[in-house]
């Protein structure tokens, strides 16, 4: 579902749209880690992912779902999952 490469990818892609450097993510991590990152040689844990986010000022799930989607169409192919899921998952709750 999604490869090796898209979580890096997806991670530099947002950062440069913001024009944040490497080093502008000091305060959560090192640029050592940051490149470590984008050239897929670590994965962050989910709590990381949110501290990265925050720096971009960006919610996680949009740097996840550029990941999973890749382009713009693999994109809007996730959103509109993940809204069929969600309504389902609703709709079982009672909600």
């Amino acid at each position: 579902m999604i490869s090796k490469n898209s979580f890096p990818a997806a991670l530099k892609t947002v950062r440069k749209a913001r024009g944040l450097s490497q080093e502008a993510f000091s305060d959560v991590s090192s640029r050592t880690y940051m490149s470590s990152l984008e050239r897929g040689l670590k994965s962050p844990t989910l709590s990381k992912v949110a501290e990265l986010c925050e720096v971009m000022d960006v919610h996680p799930l949009t740097l996840l779902t550029l990941a999973y989607g890749g382009d713009r169409k693999g994109v809007q192919e996730v959103i509109e999952r993940m809204q069929r899921e969600l309504a389902a998952i609703q709709v079982r709750q009672g909600k």
